[in-house]
């Protein structure tokens, strides 16, 4: 069995074309850190996410700023994305996904990140606690 250790951070980078997505992705894991969200936040820095895992689904209902969406697989292969979702927008799902990163807005057209390809999380949500 693998130990699970805590962390802070989960870097996120687009294996298929090397981009980074994300130096500094916070994992909502817990049922209040995910049903939380990014709610009454002000924004997302450059660089920074929050991965939900496990999830497949959100909404920006009490949200102040658009974000970029993208739907893993559990292999962590993009299966949806959402560019610049507003705030208040009741939901985003996709049947297969197995998390959401959420990002800045504009991530993913400034790293071409598209449906099929592989990101690598470091380290890997499934072994965090």
């Amino acid at each position: 069995m693998t130990p699970t250790h805590k962390v802070s951070h989960i870097r996120v980078v687009n294996q298929t074309n090397g981009r980074v997505l994300a130096e500094q992705c916070e994992l909502a894991r817990t049922f209040w850190s995910r049903g939380r969200g990014l709610m009454g936040r002000s924004g997302l820095q450059q660089g920074g996410g929050l991965l939900i895992y496990p999830e497949w689904s959100i909404h920006t209902f009490f949200m102040r700023f658009p974000i970029d969406v993208l739907f893993l697989d559990r292999n962590d292969y993009v299966v949806g994305l959402r560019e610049a979702m507003p705030p208040s927008r009741p939901f985003a799902g996709i049947w297969g996904a197995r998390s959401v990163l959420e990002l800045p807005a504009g991530i993913i057209a400034e790293t071409g990140t598209q449906v099929g390809d592989a990101c690598v999380l470091t380290p890997p949500p499934h072994n965090l606690s």
